[in-house]
């Protein structure tokens, strides 16, 4: 009897569930659906490297096309699926027959998250979005962005590396709020004018329309800035509408939204299950649930949830680790940094040399650094293992 693996979803997660099943030795069928009509890329350089044509996009491949022929692997680009049927085990595509699952994987990820509409209004999530913005900051408009998380920061300095005048808007006191205790993220507002980029902080955006040829972003207090291109960048909402109609258990915005899953990606329903972005997983380390929105922890958790799915049983326990590249300082970020931890450095952050330890009680709970990557492997394995930094670390370092 041949067995058949569903998977809806062709990024990093969806690519990576893929090759796990293969290379644990799963030899039924695999369907591997994708929205977008490319070839599995990576999403990090679209912010960075694509945006400013520094790299093309046969560069930026997870596989390439004849890798996907030899693990035996149906890849279906530019297929939609519009309906789960958990109870027959079937996925509905827009065109085509069902398809029936004896196990299906849902690595939907998520959208670029747009409140306003306008002509000038631009997000970028997906290779679809660079071109018409690659070929504006080519041309060196001026830009305003709206949110100063990773993807606003990095395509501020995107767009001022390519000569364009930034305008960056941000709603917290200080850029990364997700990331960064207030010092560093102090740092990056330095940073950022240091650049030449027009950073402004704790703007609350009211409204985003078009008036006569270009587009005015307009605070609550009455300010109002004006560019041709207006890049909103304020998040993604997870992709769950497909797993929510079949009465799949989905978390609350409140918990972090997305689909509900137990450490071995399995949702509430037989056969199927989660992984990446839109999987709202327990956190093996620190108790609790959360939702990992970095490219790192979607192609572990989809390898994870691939062993799982070929019949492996192993929890998949992560410490999170991401990285931002921003004219040109390379950014590290590990764990669950928060503002009320204690912070102990070491290098300089004057100098954008430097690792930052985030401590609770002493137990190391996160870790910041620019140009110290050793450190931040060493700081995950602390995190992972309930450290004390004191106890961990050498006296001389």
């Amino acid at each position: 009897m041949t067995h058949r693996t569903v998977i809806v979803g062709a990024g990093i997660a969806g690519v990576s569930a893929a090759a796990a099943l293969r290379s644990a030795g799963y030899d039924g069928t695999i369907d591997l659906i994708g929205q977008e009509p490319e070839l599995p890329y990576r999403r990090p350089p679209v912010s960075k490297e694509i945006v400013r044509g520094d790299k093309s996009a046969d560069e930026i491949r997870i596989k390439k096309a004849e890798w996907y022929e030899q693990q035996g692997i149906g890849l279906r680009l530019g297929a939609s699926v519009v309906g789960l049927d958990v109870d027959a085990r079937a996925v509905r595509l827009s065109e085509g027959d069902p398809l029936l699952y004896d196990h299906l994987l849902l690595a939907t990820g998520g959208r670029a998250r747009s409140p306003w509409q306008a002509a000038g209004v631009r997000t970028l999530r997906g290779l679809a979005d660079v071109p018409r913005l690659k070929d504006e900051l080519a041309a060196k408009k001026a830009v305003v962005i709206v949110g100063a998380g990773l993807i606003g920061s990095e395509i501020a300095a995107s767009a001022r590396g390519l000569g364009c005048d930034v305008t960056l808007l941000e709603t917290a006191s200080l850029p990364l709020p997700r990331l960064l205790p207030p010092e560093l993220g102090q740092m990056y507002v330095d940073l950022h004018r240091a650049e030449g980029t027009d950073l402004h902080t704790g703007v609350m955006v009211s409204s985003i329309e078009d008036h006569d040829g270009q587009t005015d972003v307009r605070a609550v207090d009455g300010r109002t800035w004006t560019a041709p291109v207006v890049v909103v960048a304020v998040g993604m909402d997870p992709h769950v509408e497909l797993a929510e109609v079949a009465g799949i258990v989905i978390a609350s915005p409140a918990d972090g939204g997305g689909i509900v899953v137990d450490d071995r990606g399995r949702t509430s329903a037989p056969g199927v299950f989660a992984a990446g972005d839109v999987a709202n997983q327990p956190n093996g380390v620190l108790g609790g649930r959360h939702r990992v929105e970095h490219w790192q922890g979607a192609q572990n958790h989809g390898t994870a949830v691939g062993k799982v799915m070929a019949g492996g049983d192993d929890a998949f326990v992560e410490v999170p680790w991401c990285w931002s590249d921003q004219y040109g300082a390379n950014l590290q970020v590990a764990g669950w940094p928060e503002g009320s931890h204690d912070m102990v450095v070491h290098g300089s952050i004057a100098d954008r040399d430097f690792i930052a330890y985030l401590l609770d009680d002493g137990v190391v709970r996160g870790a910041v650094s620019i140009g110290r990557p050793r450190d931040v492997r060493s700081a995950r394995a602390w995190i992972g293992d309930h450290a004390r930094l004191d106890e961990v670390l050498e006296p001389s370092a």
